[in-house]
């Protein structure tokens, strides 16, 4: 991962090396540093790692430099940081969807896609999903970011897993490929979709990613 300064570019081998030194001062204001995380997601987001400068996340969290020195060790420790608190959010979003005992397990997966695809069609398909973003952009660089993004994507193949299994159990898809498997494709064709969602600027590559799981990988056994 790479952020640079309003004049000069730091690469992430750079930033790896260098920790910026803890400064004394007064006590940073209470929520600073949520403020910070909260604004780096905004910021890496909408712009990439490669693209996103300290003075610019400081300055859309609207606060000053110096707190940033005193929460984060690194640029690295911070990225690592924003890529938790965007995982664990749509981790809540992702639980809200699986867990709802109110429809049945496929109906559940296939509602969690159906509202993220109208997520991203509002979005004009600019975003697409930050870990995979960081994924393309700064793992090969950093072993600190590939290990928060493999336990993160862990959590959620976990996730779909258990929902595929319990779909498989009431007899709602296929057991001939296990749950585990399932759901590794799954999120894999996922992000890989994403990625082609963004080059292209539509959502085709989404919705041919609906199509072939929900019609042909996951279609209902027959009598």
């Amino acid at each position: 991962m790479a952020f640079h300064s309003s004049s000069t570019k730091i690469d992430l081998e750079h930033m790896m090396d260098s920790r910026s030194p803890v400064k004394r001062g007064p006590k940073p204001k209470t929520g600073t540093r949520e403020r910070l995380i909260q604004s780096g997601i905004q910021t890496i987001h909408a712009s990439g790692s490669g693209g996103t400068s300290v003075q610019s996340i400081v300055e859309a969290a609207d606060v000053p430099r110096d707190p940033f020195t005193i929460f984060f060790p690194s640029k690295e420790a911070f990225a690592a940081e924003v890529i938790d608190a965007y995982s664990n959010r749509a981790q809540q979003r992702l639980r809200g969807f699986l867990l709802n005992q109110a429809i049945t397990p496929r109906a559940r997966l296939e509602a969690y896609f159906d509202d993220r695809i109208e997520a991203f069609r509002t979005a004009q398909y600019v975003r697409g999903c930050l870990m995979g973003n960081f994924s393309a952009e700064a793992a090969d660089q950093s072993a600190l970011i590939r290990d928060r993004l493999t336990k993160h994507f862990g959590v959620w193949w976990e996730l779909l897993e258990a929902c595929i299994a319990e779909a498989q159990k009431q007899e709602e898809l296929s057991d001939q490929i296990s749950a585990s498997l399932l759901a590794k494709f799954l999120l894999n064709s996922w992000e890989g979709a994403l990625l082609r969602m963004r080059a292209e600027k539509s959502d085709t590559p989404l919705l041919d990613f609906k199509k072939i799981v929900f019609k042909k990988l996951f279609e209902r056994p027959r009598s």
